[in-house]
């Protein structure tokens, strides 16, 4: 059986190389489209593919299409019901959408999808750029079950884990979930770490002690050096951080569920943001906690 013919909208750092991982692995990439041309046409480039000018050009070129853009009012404009859309001639396509959006507009995607008989998908990553391009990316689908099966070769051409959690808006909530809880962990861990340092506590040995006790955890292993050394090279920005930690606290206000911890690193994270550091890695924060750095 041969493989779906893949189109790519949103060529920022993940979808590029989930476009360049699928080429690897014997995948047409037919078309890429992105909001920001040149980057789409470097790419296209690289691949062979087309850049289009349009979404509806990314749709006739394409079986499979994904989608990696920024919040929800990106995918509601790229899904729109009129104008250029992704949803013109759409019969029969099939959408994988990776982007971190509420469940609301999955759920939106996903019907409007079905009315003009495409399919829709929610494919969320808990993942970094490097697992992007590797193929070992943690994807949490949403969708249906026939849905899901039909695009199974390609999500796991895209990860090494690959989780079906249920129905259409149900992987974002989990993806907000798992973002929301790291979020948490990074604050902390800068917060621990800032303490440390104007302590005078040997940093090193301080780790090292967390790594061993209660205060271990996985940003302790991705982001604890490159918050004492400075290195904020993004690989998940500040500005995503502010904004998925709002998806979560949104989701706990309707639920009447009280979440102070994480409505206070959304508040950093938008700090950062408003400093004008929103473009650093989310380890970033620690800017705002350490001793005798210049954002206080």
């Amino acid at each position: 059986m041969s493989k779906p013919r893949i189109g790519v909208v949103g060529t920022g750092r993940m979808g590029a190389n989930m476009a360049r991982r699928l080429k690897d692995q014997g995948y047409e990439v037919t078309a890429v489209y992105d909001a920001f041309p040149q980057i789409a046409a470097e790419l296209a480039t690289e691949l062979g593919a087309k850049h289009v000018a349009t979404l509806a050009e990314v749709t006739a070129a394409a079986d499979v299409i994904l989608t990696v853009v920024t919040d929800d009012a990106a995918m509601r404009a790229i899904f729109a019901a009129e104008g250029d859309s992704l949803l013109n001639g759409a019969a029969g396509k099939t959408f994988i959408n990776c982007a971190t959006v509420s469940p609301e507009v999955h759920v939106a995607v996903d019907a409007a999808a079905a009315a003009k008989g495409a399919t829709a998908l929610e494919a969320c990553m808990a993942s970094s750029i490097t697992q992007a391009r590797q193929g070992t990316l943690y994807l949490m689908v949403g969708g249906t079950a026939d849905a899901f099966q039909k695009v199974e070769g390609v999500l796991k051409d895209l990860s090494s884990s690959l989780r079906h959690v249920g129905g259409t808006g149900q992987a974002a909530k989990v993806k907000a979930l798992v973002n929301m809880v790291m979020n948490i962990n990074t604050a902390g861990l800068a917060e621990g770490l800032g303490l440390g340092a104007a302590l005078g506590l040997d940093l090193k040995m301080l780790k090292e002690v967390f790594s061993q006790t209660g205060a271990n955890s996985r940003v302790l292993e991705t982001d604890g050096d490159d918050m004492i050394a400075r290195e904020h090279d993004c690989y998940f920005s500040a500005a995503h951080a502010a904004k998925d930690s709002g998806i979560a606290n949104a989701l706990a206000a309707e639920t009447g569920v009280n979440v102070p911890l994480s409505l206070a690193t959304e508040a950093q994270y938008h700090r950062l943001t408003e400093l004008g550091l929103g473009e650093l890695d989310k380890s970033g924060i620690a800017e705002l906690t350490f001793p005798g750095r210049t954002v206080h």
